[in-house]
């Protein structure tokens, strides 16, 4: 057959899709498969197991990445790359992520069964802990093999109680004896349902992003006084929710402030002791701002430090900030961003050119090597919940346009 003609089998993808969707599968129609969880176990259990299948090389690494290898017919060249995650939000969706890793393994399928050679040899990769809700930050396995993170800094990351993210590694068995140390690649692709409305809003059926957005992660700590709340006047409290309540409308405002094109959202909030009857006298929450401008974004982060600083000494609730993690805009290369936007065309898919609004592990992929992004359209624009959806006929053509993107690239001398 000739390698124009190739297509993957879209019932096949549905189907493996389908079976990955019942590993921790909610009420609700999503998926809760927490970083390192026993659902993100057997998860992993079922890829390695379909990547032994057709012949490919599996490597675990320290932080758990997970390798695939299929060898090319000189593999002294650098690999094509593709890959995204398996973990998901809790009360996450189908396709956020696992599509990212689905869709290569049938690429890698369609060129297995019919017996195709490439120059370049291609590695497909399901990082860990790409979603950063269980173990903060986000894309930290991608961020530790390409250097930008510590890998003991990470192992000792927590969750809500008190795990360390390099113990669960090991108690699920993914604490692999491989260094998580970056190799040279010729070119990674991300494929990922798009998170937002773009592409269902403009009609289009294939989406390659120019970059992602910064990211900015920042915690808040505040202290209160506790206290009964019937005997205790209005006058004279220190009520640190109260603080934090004015604090969140803060940071609801600065896109607007900042008269720029971002966004900033408090996502994440605990309340101490969290009784009805007493008065808070702690919070912990979280911000996040995003923007192609990283200066813009350093700008917003610089007010809200003073606005949160007014409110905590005007409140009586001492405060303390603390930035979590920053990753610089990634702008994608623009060769591989036009080869995403002339595969969609000569499969006969409409695209756009537009900007990644979310996190991917492609950000910190995009440090090592030409990095670009395939998108298809999300269904409402709604992910990260479990209503989330993308039609299987999107799916099967987001395939197709990885399967000729990496067929170019791995063919590359």
């Amino acid at each position: 057959m000739d390698n124009k003609n190739l297509r993957i089998k879209g019932a096949r993808l549905k189907s493996t899709l389908e079976d990955m969707a019942k590993i921790g599968a909610t009420p609700g129609g999503g998926v809760q498969r927490l970083a390192l969880s026993d659902e993100d176990k057997e998860a992993r259990d079922l890829f390695v197991s379909w990547l032994k299948e057709i012949d490919c090389e599996v490597t675990v690494d320290e932080m758990g990445n997970i390798f695939g290898k299929r060898p090319g017919k000189n593999n002294d060249l650098e690999p094509v790359m593709s890959g995204s995650h398996i973990d998901s939000q809790p009360k996450g969706g189908r396709f956020d992520g696992i599509l990212g890793v689905m869709g290569p393994l049938e690429v890698l399928r369609t060129l297995h069964e019919n017996n195709v050679k490439t120059e370049r040899p291609i590695i497909i990769v399901d990082w860990t802990n790409e979603e950063g809700s269980r173990f903060a930050p986000a894309m930290i396995a991608s961020g530790v093999w390409a250097g930008a993170l510590e890998r003991d800094w990470a192992y000792e990351r927590t969750d809500i109680n008190g795990k360390k993210q390099g113990e669960e590694l090991e108690r699920i068995g993914y604490k692999g004896p491989v260094p998580a140390k970056q190799w040279p690649v010729h070119a990674y692709y991300e494929y990922h349902i798009e998170q937002g409305p773009m592409l269902e809003k403009e009609g289009k059926e294939i989406g390659a992003p120019k970059g992602i957005l910064c990211l900015h992660w920042y915690d808040i700590y505040l202290e209160g006084e506790a206290n009964q709340v019937g005997p205790t006047p209005m006058e004279g409290r220190h009520d640190a929710l109260c603080s934090a309540a004015e604090m969140i409308l803060k940071v609801n405002e600065v896109p607007e402030k900042m008269k720029g094109n971002m966004v900033a959202t408090v996502g994440e909030i605990q309340n101490y002791p969290n009784s009805r009857n007493i008065i808070p006298d702690g919070v912990h929450f979280t911000v996040d701002i995003r923007s192609w401008d990283d200066d813009q974004a350093l700008r917003a982060w610089d007010s809200l430090k003073a606005d949160f600083q007014e409110i905590a000494d005007r409140r009586g609730t001492p405060i303390r900030m603390e930035e979590t993690w920053r990753v610089e805009h990634a702008p994608f290369n623009e060769k591989l961003v036009k080869r995403v936007l002339e595969s969609a065309d000569e499969l006969g898919y409409s695209s756009l050119h537009m900007v990644s609004g979310a996190g991917h592990d492609a950000s910190y992929m995009n440090q090592i090597c030409p990095t670009a992004m395939i998108f298809v359209p999300s269904i409402g624009g709604r992910s990260h919940v479990e209503v989330e959806n993308t039609t299987w006929e999107d799916c099967e053509k987001g395939t197709n346009v990885l399967l000729h993107c990496i067929l170019k690239s791995a063919n590359e001398r």
